[in-house]
């Protein structure tokens, strides 16, 4: 199964997930919540994915830019990278399957880097603007250009 669209509020994603099986399209959603709001200590974001089956992802993409059309409340709920538009996205920035995500959540926790979403197809991060990080410690070992908050 692939991910077709992600948001933050669940309700949003079982709407979505009713239209599919009303027409014909096998969904499911999968819901981070309880696992962001554990282990990155954070109020979960992009933690409703709905999932599709690979033969019917191409299907769903056109249904969903006709309902997009049709039904605002569905593209105003979703999240979507500024970047490519693709709706496969995380929060924050780490994959799940490594040992690794959990010192990153440490870090993120203690508010040291950022929390960021990230674009699962053209890897672009953007930053939550609801988080901040405290004194700027992070770019004091990782120099970068920093954008103004």
């Amino acid at each position: 199964m692939v991910t077709i669209a992600t948001f933050n509020e669940p309700d949003k994603a079982r709407r979505l997930k009713q239209r599919f099986q009303e027409a014909g399209i096998h969904a499911d959603i999968h819901n981070e919540g309880p696992l962001q709001k554990m282990a990155f200590m954070s109020r979960p974001l992009a933690n409703a994915k709905v999932m599709v089956d690979d033969a019917d992802f191409e299907r769903g993409q056109s249904l969903m830019i006709e309902w997009e059309a049709s039904d605002p409340e569905i593209s105003a709920a979703m999240i979507r990278c500024p970047q490519c538009r693709s709706s496969n996205i995380e929060y924050p920035q780490m994959t799940r399957k490594f040992m690794t995500p959990a010192l990153v959540g440490l870090l993120c926790t203690l508010k040291i880097i950022p929390k960021e979403f990230y674009c699962q197809d053209c890897h672009f991060t953007w930053s939550n603007e609801e988080e901040r990080t405290i004194g700027r410690l992070w770019h004091r070992f990782f120099p970068g250009e920093e954008k103004a908050t």
